[in-house]
């Protein structure tokens, strides 16, 4: 198929990068402080509908203020520029950062779980906010990537571009959300592209370059 062509053409450009850039997720993951795993999932929580340029940015913006400001709603917010949702955003932070991080050890707890899957579900019934798609982004950030799909708009617009769904979802229950995962998974290994690989090449494919 044409199409298939084109992304496996993008995947010999960038399969180099792509390698790279996982490898450098999983040394950082294992040597990544508490501070360092808070603001990855500061990160993650604010990515929904807003540019990942912008997100990050903001939580730079997080860090230079400092932990101060995670005690109070609108001092985050005040930090969040051009980020959608900041109300909701805010509110997710403050209560990670002052309800769960605070009081237990909570990537302690992550990490002693083995399965990434089950990794994912801690995340996504312990952190306000993140869901499916957000848990799999951090996990990946941190080097725990392997064998999921961060399924974003960017994502299931190729998805549906190549027939492997019909339409894009408005909203994902967990049981669509690991539906279209296997499907993604039946068609990286149609295309010989690791799963955690394939994220990164229809990425590309549509913003013309790496990112977080």
């Amino acid at each position: 198929m044409k199409k298939n062509v084109e992304l496996l053409k993008i995947y010999k450009k960038i399969k180099k990068d792509i390698v790279k850039r996982i490898k450098e997720f999983e040394r950082n993951g294992k040597n990544m402080t508490d501070m360092e795993l808070l603001y990855e999932l500061f990160f993650c929580l604010l990515t929904p509908q807003s540019k990942a340029t912008l997100c990050w940015s903001s939580v730079e913006r997080i860090k230079e203020e400092g932990e101060r400001v995670l005690n109070e709603k609108e001092k985050i917010k005040g930090c969040l520029y051009g980020v959608r949702f900041p109300n909701n955003k805010s509110k997710y932070i403050h209560h990670f950062y002052n309800e769960k991080f605070s009081k237990e050890n909570f990537f302690e707890e992550l990490k002693k779980i083995e399965s990434n899957f089950d990794k994912r579900e801690f995340l996504v019934k312990n952190v306000k906010g993140m869901g499916y798609k957000e848990a799999t982004h951090f996990l990946r950030n941190i080097g725990y990537g392997k064998d999921l799909a961060i399924l974003d708009r960017h994502i299931l617009k190729n998805l549906k571009e190549y027939y492997i769904i019909k339409n894009i979802p408005s909203s994902i229950s967990r049981k669509r959300y690991i539906e279209i995962e296997e499907d993604m998974r039946k068609f990286s290994k149609k295309l010989n592209i690791p799963l955690e690989h394939l994220d990164f090449v229809l990425w590309y494919k549509e913003r013309g370059f790496i990112f977080k």
